[in-house]
């Protein structure tokens, strides 16, 4: 799974620290999945950043992608 944040805060012209703003979760989390580190994704975490983003599709945010 990769999480295609990075893309969609430079598509919207939005800082990491904006989005903290937005959603009260860490800076450290966002970070984290801004740069594809995290190591599992919750829910919640998800949850709120597509309700602040106003993201409809899963798919515009996450992305299957295989194990190598």
């Amino acid at each position: 799974m990769r999480v295609k944040l990075k893309e969609v805060l430079e598509e919207l012209n939005m800082t990491q620290g904006e989005l903290v703003k937005m959603t009260g979760l860490r800076q450290a989390v966002v970070s984290e999945l801004v740069h594809n580190q995290r190591m599992s994704l919750k829910k919640e975490h998800i949850t709120k950043i597509c309700e602040a983003l106003n993201i409809k599709r899963i798919e515009d945010i996450l992305e299957l992608v295989e194990d190598r």
